[in-house]
């Protein structure tokens, strides 16, 4: 008896520091960046997010997702039934925060994306729900599938973006001024 109560505490230290470690903010890998879609809402809400003309995973309502990418201009965007860009310019090691929005639709909702500062009112919401839960993760196979089925959806709204959106509708940016202070994310 007295080895199962052993075994058991063992398996919920060991589980439970997995879980903890999984969650909040974490260093971005050597000359890389990271980014956190952050919903802030109770209301059910999906969108799909793209890094360039990658389909990198989706975000539902009161959670958040982590994208890990290279330092140096990006394009960040979310797909519902129109699109919403984020050009950005990130610092390697930088970490950065979009806060997710909807907006109405004909059909449904539509994404908003907001950069935000340590200095923002959401700050500290965004914070606190990135240190209280582990994100929202995307299967790699779902990832997979998505990019094969997207063949030509992406390089269309790329397209779209660069000859229409890009000059026509003022989307707001990251600049790599605008990275989280390390202070800030403990």
């Amino acid at each position: 008896m007295k080895i199962k109560v052993i075994l058991l505490f063992l398996c919920l230290i060991l589980f439970g520091s997995s879980l903890l470690q999984a969650q909040g903010f974490r260093d971005p890998a050597n000359g890389k960046a990271i980014v956190y879609f952050v919903s802030l809402k109770k209301k059910s809400m999906t969108f799909e997010f793209f890094l360039n003309d990658k389909y990198i995973g989706i975000l539902g309502k009161d959670n958040y997702k982590i994208v890990e990418c290279d330092a140096g201009k990006q394009l960040l965007w979310a797909s519902s039934e129109s699109k919403y860009f984020i050009p950005s310019e990130l610092s390697a090691g930088g970490s950065y925060i979009i806060i997710v929005e909807t907006t109405a639709g004909f059909w449904r909702n539509n994404p908003k994306l907001i950069p935000i500062t340590y200095t923002h009112t959401d700050f500290k919401l965004a914070s606190a729900l990135i240190k209280s839960k582990p994100p929202m993760v995307t299967p790699q196979k779902k990832i997979d599938k998505m990019n094969q089925d997207m063949i030509n959806f992406i390089p269309e709204n790329l397209k779209y973006y660069e000859i229409k959106l890009k000059n026509e509708k003022q989307f707001p940016s990251i600049t790599p001024e605008m990275a989280i202070p390390v202070e800030a994310m403990k």
